[in-house]
């Protein structure tokens, strides 16, 4: 009797773990919201929780740059328009460009800088710049959210620090995303950028599928403790445009296996659609009433040997992934690896693959050809800096692409008639024309020695005026004038 007891003791200890387990597992998967999209229809080709609410980390600055592009498009800002750096900027939580206060910067700047380097003082910039206020820009993000029919988005700041009201789903993003695309299609190559370079700062892209992954052409990542690893993307191939959002992934490489493993069953599913059941658009998927996960014990708890952040180096889970035999994204998985920072080759080979990174600054928008990386770099030369004298030209004025203009040729100075030059200083002499050949002395002279005339720098008909007339020399011709005219 006891061994039975104890038999099914240690079954029933048995079956409780394996609940658990489960349990767990079921939890871990939960803890994934996944969505893929056609941009040209709205047909949601997979998806998996995907209306579940959820904290979005830093994909809000797709909404933040959407409200900034649709000001623009509608004339109340410009690209060019000068921002200032405030001290409500400057006091946001890292990552962060980390301008101090006053600094101004361009519209265009500060987006470049927001999508590549997801900078959450230029989040807030562009806020103040668009919306007068944090506040009334956040009411800009949730009117528009309302009008695409993003019903399960609240936002309360532009950058996606952590807030409880700040809440979003896979499908929200994913509507966001299209019409981003679909609306701006003159301002999309804001989503692909694959870096930027400031002064001798080069700074890549945290969204990895660009320049790796065939066809990837943007859009954004995020990152907080309570949200996982975010990334919206999307790839082109053959004309067809994809969007696929992942939320809450462990790993910055698993959000990026993950979006390229949608990518690669939409793009491989042409001509095969029949077999899949159909979804409907994204707009008719039908929300879930859920309080949003949050996953900070997960990503963040003490359990973990190193703290998770958005910049973090994925090559030991990269590294494991390419271990598993018979990978299908080996290929992928390997560009994805950064390369040895020792190993100079390598590097240039990766700078080519994923793209020169795009010249920012701070300050007034440059003209054409004007220098860009550095703002502390020397001039080349003072006359080049040189300011102009007043009322007078601009001595090393420089063309649009940058050469400098070729300076104004000095005017020609016509010699005077042999009569008037007669009664010419010396000094105005040698000023009025270039120097002839000596001319002989002349015993019938008045007495003008030779030295005299070296000094006076005279031309053959000045010499002779002493002892003739004005008549006799101005019948000979002025080799002087001669020249000036030939010029």
């Amino acid at each position: 009797m006891f061994l039975n007891e104890s038999t099914i003791g240690r079954t029933l200890i048995f079956a409780l773990a394996t609940c658990m387990t489960v349990s767990l597992a079921a939890s871990r998967a939960a803890a994934e919201s996944v969505i893929l999209v056609d941009v040209e229809t709205g047909k949601v080709l997979h998806a998996e929780n995907a209306t579940a609410p959820w904290y979005p980390a830093s994909i809000t600055k797709i909404m933040t740059t959407y409200v900034t592009l649709r000001a623009v498009k509608e004339g109340r800002i410009t690209l060019d328009k000068l921002l200032t750096v405030s001290a409500n900027a400057v006091a946001q939580s890292p990552v962060k460009m980390g301008f101090p206060a006053g600094t101004t910067i361009t519209v265009d700047n500060a987006l470049k800088m927001l999508l590549v380097k997801s900078a959450n003082d230029m989040a807030v910039v562009l806020a103040e710049g668009v919306g007068g206020s944090i506040e009334n820009f956040a009411d800009l993000m949730n009117r528009h959210a309302q009008q695409l029919g993003m019903t399960q988005s609240h936002f309360v700041n532009p950058n996606g620090l952590p807030a409880d009201e700040q809440i979003t789903s896979a499908r929200d993003m994913a509507i966001l995303a299209r019409a981003a695309i679909k609306e701006f299609p003159e301002y999309d190559y804001y989503w692909h950028l694959p870096g930027i370079r400031f002064g001798k700062r080069v700074l890549r892209n945290y969204n990895t599928l660009i320049g790796r992954y065939p066809g990837a052409d943007g859009m954004k990542t995020g990152f907080i403790c309570a949200s996982g690893f975010n990334l919206v993307a999307t790839a082109t191939r053959d004309g067809k445009r994809l969007i696929a959002v992942v939320l809450g992934a462990p790993s910055s490489a698993g959000r990026a296996i993950k979006a390229a493993q949608l990518l690669e069953r939409g793009f491989a599913s042409d001509g095969l659609g029949w077999l899949t059941p159909q979804l409907g658009t994204v707009e008719a998927l039908v929300p879930v009433n859920a309080e949003p996960p949050n996953l900070r014990e997960d990503m963040c708890g003490k359990h973990r040997k190193k703290q998770a952040t958005e910049d973090e180096d994925d090559s030991a889970a990269i590294a494991s992934l390419l271990s598993a035999s018979g990978s299908a994204y080996s290929v992928f998985l390997s560009a994805l690896r950064a390369p040895d920072p020792k190993n100079k080759q390598a590097l240039l080979q990766q700078d080519a693959r994923l793209g020169e990174p795009v010249v920012v600054h701070i300050g007034p928008a440059k003209k054409l050809g004007e220098p860009k990386n550095d703002p502390k770099a020397k001039p080349k030369s003072a006359i080049a800096n040189a300011t102009p004298a007043a009322g007078g030209p601009e001595l090393a004025s420089r063309t649009n692409d940058g050469v400098p203009a070729p300076r104004p040729k000095p005017k020609v100075v016509r010699t005077a008639p042999p009569a008037a030059q007669a009664t010419a200083t010396p000094s105005t002499a040698t000023q009025a024309a270039p120097r002839p050949a000596a001319p002989k002395a002349d015993a019938k002279t008045a007495g003008a020695p030779k030295a005299a005339a070296k000094t006076a720098s005279a031309p053959k008909a000045d010499a002779k005026t002493a002892t003739k007339s004005d008549a006799n020399a101005a019948t000979k011709p002025d080799p002087n004038k001669t020249d000036a005219k030939k010029k």
